[in-house]
């Protein structure tokens, strides 16, 4: 996988297209990744007893990991994580 949690990286294709974030899972058997505020979907909650409205929470969804590019920190755009030589 090119990217590990806690990388900062910029979404390339989508509805999130240019938008940066910090990713907070990874999941590789899915190879699809969770970033901070990006694809984020409404799940509507069942009132309850400590709650008799519900709720309506958005939350990250996770989507696929080659949408996502490092992030450059110097030039503020998507860079490629080349594998070292031995």
């Amino acid at each position: 996988m090119h990217v590990n949690t806690g990388e900062q990286v910029i979404v390339i294709a989508g509805n999130d297209k240019g938008r940066t974030g910090t990713v907070l899972e990874v999941l590789r058997e899915r190879n699809r990744v969770v970033v901070e505020g990006i694809n984020m979907r409404t799940k509507h909650q069942k009132p309850t007893q400590q709650n008799p409205k519900g709720d309506r929470i958005q939350q990250e969804c996770a989507f696929h990991a080659s949408n996502v590019m490092l992030l450059d920190p110097e030039t503020g755009k998507g860079t490629r994580k080349r594998p070292k030589k031995d």
